[in-house]
Order: C-alpha cells, then structure tokens, then sequence
C-alpha cells in the first residue's frame, strides 16, 4: 500500500470515528437499523423457544410494521456446539426483518431490527427489556443506503 492510499483510508477512519462520514438527516437513509446486544438476560429466556417466538411475533405488530411470513426459529444442537447453545430466530417483514440469537450459556442475546421505515427505538427497546430483562443493553443504531435516494 502506498502512502497515499494509507492516508485515504486514515481519513476515511478518522470520518468515521467523529461521525463525519453519517451527518445525513435519517429521512434521507433507504433502511433503519437497532442492533441491541443484551447481557444478564432473565434466566432461562435464552433457551425458552416459546418465548423467542412470541418476541419475533409480537414485536413485528407492536412497531407497526408488516410480516412477509411467520417467524423461524431453531435450536442449536448443544451437543456439537456447546458454547453456542441457544436459539436463533428471525420474522421476514415486508420492510426486512428482525433476527435474534441467544447464547444460553452467558444469558446473552442479540437482536436486529432492520426496517426500510422510520420505526421508534425507545418503543424496541422497552419492548425487549419487558421481554427478556436484561441487566445490560448495548445499543447501535445504524442509517443504511444512505445514498440510495441519490442515486
């Protein structure tokens, strides 16, 4: 790599890190995306395939979005992955999906809410604490196809 791609991409890092690079307004972004990462979940709830599946369920109505289909969900074979047992899951929407995994071993869940509508984010978030109650929720939120409408 030459110099001046090195100092390219510092730049394009740089940008990124202050936020330079993401400065649009969120009316002007294709997609929306929650990624919600959930630690000390409520015992049990990481392996509670009823539970899963009635999150996938329900959130998709509660955010007023649009199932394609209902949701999937699987078990991870805990013999061959041990430190992947859990379930992973996700709801087809119209405007994309919402996905879930859980690690049982840890309590840990991760989420993904993607939709190509503008949805409310505190209402997620609350909707997932009252699922799963977790003692810790990370969260980022990400605009997608920003220059999808420049096209």
């Amino acid at each position: 790599m030459d110099i001046m791609q090195n100092v390219e991409i510092n730049k394009i890092d740089r940008e990124i890190k202050e936020g330079l690079s993401f400065n649009r307004q969120a009316s002007e972004a294709f997609g929306y995306e929650l990624l919600l990462d959930l630690y000390n979940c409520k015992e049990g709830s990481c392996g509670d395939l009823f539970l899963c599946y009635r999150f996938l369920d329900e959130i998709v109505d509660y955010l007023g979005m649009e199932k394609q289909a209902p949701p999937n969900i699987f078990f991870t074979d805990a013999t061959r992955f041990p430190d992947k047992a859990g379930l992973s899951g996700w709801a087809p929407l119209v405007e994309s999906s919402i996905v879930i995994h859980t690690l049982s071993p840890k309590d840990f869940i991760s989420i993904d809410i993607y939709c190509c509508k503008k949805f409310d984010i505190d209402k997620a978030k609350d909707f997932v604490r009252r699922f799963f109650s977790p003692k810790r929720m990370d969260e980022q939120f990400i605009l997608r196809g920003v220059d999808y409408y420049n096209e």
